[in-house]
């Protein structure tokens, strides 16, 4: 993974309405979930609903499928492994890992 995919995909991470989205989708597994069901689950409108899942799917973090009338949202598991191994690929690399402290597993 380049460095500007991963970036574009840390910043739109980094808004807490697509955060909601992408953690939705994620728990919702390979089945995906209509957008209705997220709009209800978020309580937002389908106007801003689309505007946040437009940028996800640009980023390669979801997609959509169209099911006759039904718009149905999936989360890219290939595209979040393949964020996660760039974060981790190179832990410690250049030095070694600090213990884990118990507090700070707890706090998460």
């Amino acid at each position: 993974m380049k460095l500007e995919k991963a970036a574009a995909q840390l910043e739109a991470l980094g808004n807490p309405t697509r955060l909601n989205i992408y953690r939705i989708l994620v728990r919702a597994g390979g089945e995906g979930l209509p957008v209705g069901r997220i709009q209800e689950k978020l309580g937002i409108p389908a106007s801003t609903l689309s505007h946040h899942c437009k940028r996800l799917i640009e980023t390669s973090l979801c997609t959509q499928e169209r099911q006759g009338t039904t718009l149905i949202c999936r989360a890219n598991y290939p595209g979040m492994q393949a964020l996660i191994g760039y974060l981790a690929d190179e832990c410690c690399a250049d030095g070694s890992c600090p213990p884990v402290a118990r507090e700070t597993e707890q706090a998460m």
